[in-house]
């Protein structure tokens, strides 16, 4: 049977996802869950989930749901080697640490903001939260000192979880600023390069960034939109270092 993934690409979550099946070179089947319709509540659904969140991963009868353990678990059944996710305990360990930022500082971020506007339908965002965020760009930058990759010189499925969270980020509501970010920028281009990644995770993000343009169009032509105009046309990408 060939592998399931249930989801929507505005989700973060589904992209990182998304990211490591391309990287694994698996085959799967997409099938999108339309979250304003209510389809993550049909009982179907919910059977698979009962969290009712996605993205979640079928394969055969066993359903797997949130991205980081979905990663873990796709290294862990189907590559060929470790080095998305070593076996070794301290380099797992650091990847640990990078799926846990993301899972509780980035994404928890995202969803506040995504909440404010979407839900509660806010005109302009709290100041507190975009500084939050900074103090977390702050953070990825340390991370990055004499790494190339958030857990080390080489890529791991900590990479997917951050920059499918930190692409949207970027894009919707605080750009990384090259002059004050300069690892994280580097970063995000090296990551850019992979091919699959524009199919995997930036076009999500771009459609997500766009709808939060429309909730918020004068904010985001004040912060923002050079630096979006900039990654949707592709220019003012750097050389790999």
């Amino acid at each position: 049977m060939v592998l399931v993934l249930f989801g929507t690409e505005l989700s973060p979550g589904v992209r990182a996802v998304l990211l490591t099946l391309r990287a694994l070179e698996l085959e799967h089947e997409f099938r999108h869950v339309d979250l304003l319709a209510g389809q993550h509540l049909e009982p179907h659904f919910v059977r698979k989930n009962p969290q009712r969140t996605v993205p979640v991963l079928q394969d055969n009868d066993a359903c797997i749901w949130d991205s980081h353990a979905i990663m873990g678990y796709l290294v862990g059944k189907y590559a060929f080697t470790d080095a998305l996710y070593p076996r070794d305990p301290l380099k797992r360990a650091l990847v640990d640490q990078r799926l846990h930022f993301d899972s509780g500082i980035l994404f928890v971020l995202f969803k506040q903001l995504q909440h404010l506007i979407f839900q509660e339908e806010v005109t302009e965002l709290p100041n507190v939260l975009i500084e939050q965020l900074h103090k977390a760009y702050d953070l990825l930058e340390q991370f990055l000192d004499g790494r190339n990759y958030l857990a080390g010189q080489l890529l791991t499925i900590a990479d997917f979880s951050i920059v499918a969270t930190l692409s949207t980020l970027h894009l919707s509501y605080a750009p990384v600023d090259a002059a004050k970010y300069p690892k994280l920028s580097d970063w995000l281009t090296r990551i850019s390069h992979l091919p699959y990644y524009e199919e995997a995770n930036q076009r999500g993000a771009r459609r997500m960034a766009e709808m939060v343009r429309a909730k918020l169009p004068k904010q985001f032509d004040k912060l923002w939109l050079k630096a979006f105009e900039e990654i949707k046309s592709g220019a003012g990408r750097q050389p790999l270092k």
